[in-house]
């Protein structure tokens, strides 16, 4: 019994230098607590490295049994092989291992631009903005759940490249762009929008009636893509993909509230105000618009 006692203190204190000793202050950890390091290493050698690989040689195991596999049903399945492994580890794993497959399934049409309505001239192609709400870019694309699909519109200040607004909808309508549009709205709230130009593609959303009359009435210039040249939309595009590689493309959401505390989790404090972004100088919108809005200010 004492035997056993004596275990489970010194596996205690093992574990204690594991989560609280960095490599550089390990000899250290292990003085203070009276325990030697040699016998630590060892320890650690026999306790850890085999568990990792038992669950890496697993999940390649299963990989190749199942290709298909995201981290939920990969999970799933290691637990009923006798493993039990949090998500995120597994998530973390399978990245690590490139065992995230790329899956080429149907993918919904998110732009019909058969329609009756006027569409407009390409005023964004030669546009270069000095300033936040000179130039705002929007978009819909898909998400995939697990046995679903929903879309988002988001709509992007091309300066800073904040999203500023976005909606997520079982339904692609006008109702989901408009959604996007007044989130955007909201976000610059009592801002000078006399010099902004919406730009979008012609899709039935953005040429309808009501979502012209929306920008119609703040004074806002209105700008469509060429019929059929992504390349013209560029700044919404590549939103859309950084969305897709960083957040929807590695979960699999298993319901619509699932996808949508995610996604806002991802534009709002992620892309927003963590992501480092190369063309504002290597920091997030957040804080290049506040950069930008101090300087004014101190100017």
């Amino acid at each position: 019994m004492a035997g056993k006692a004596e275990r489970e203190v010194r596996h205690m204190l093992y574990n204690n230098i594991k989560q609280y000793a960095g490599p550089l202050d390990l000899d250290s950890a292990c003085a203070v607590l009276n325990v030697s390091s040699d016998s630590y290493r060892r320890w650690l050698t026999k306790a850890v490295v085999p568990v990792d690989m038992k669950l890496r040689d697993l999940l390649h195991d299963i990989a190749l049994a199942f290709p298909r596999y995201g981290y939920r049903r990969m999970t799933k399945e290691l637990a009923r092989r006798g493993c039990a492994a949090n998500h995120k580890r597994v998530l973390a794993l399978m990245r690590q291992d490139n065992l995230l497959c790329i899956k080429k399934r149907f993918k919904p049409t998110t732009t019909n631009s058969d329609h009756p309505f006027p569409v407009y001239p390409n005023l964004a192609r030669f546009l270069h903005p000095t300033g936040i709400n000179q130039l705002w870019v929007a978009d819909i694309t898909y998400v995939r759940l697990l046995t679903e699909f929903v879309y988002l519109a988001a709509v992007i200040d091309v300066f800073s490249r904040k999203c500023i607004g976005w909606g997520l909808s079982r339904d692609i309508d006008t109702r989901l762009a408009l959604t996007a549009l007044n989130k955007a709205l909201a976000c610059r709230e009592g801002m000078d929008l006399s010099s902004l130009v919406h730009h979008s593609d012609q899709g039935v959303q953005y040429a309808s009636h009501a979502y012209v009359d929306a920008l119609l009435a703040r004074g806002i210039r209105i700008s469509m893509s060429r019929k059929g040249n992504p390349y013209d939309n560029a700044f919404a595009e590549s939103f859309m993909k950084t969305l897709k590689a960083e957040e929807v493309d590695i979960k699999e959401y298993e319901s619509f509230g699932e996808a949508h505390a995610n996604i806002r989790e991802f534009i709002d404090l992620v892309y927003n105000g963590k992501r480092l972004h190369s063309s504002i100088g290597y920091v997030p919108p957040d804080e290049f618009e506040m950069g930008v809005s101090l300087s004014r200010t101190s100017a």
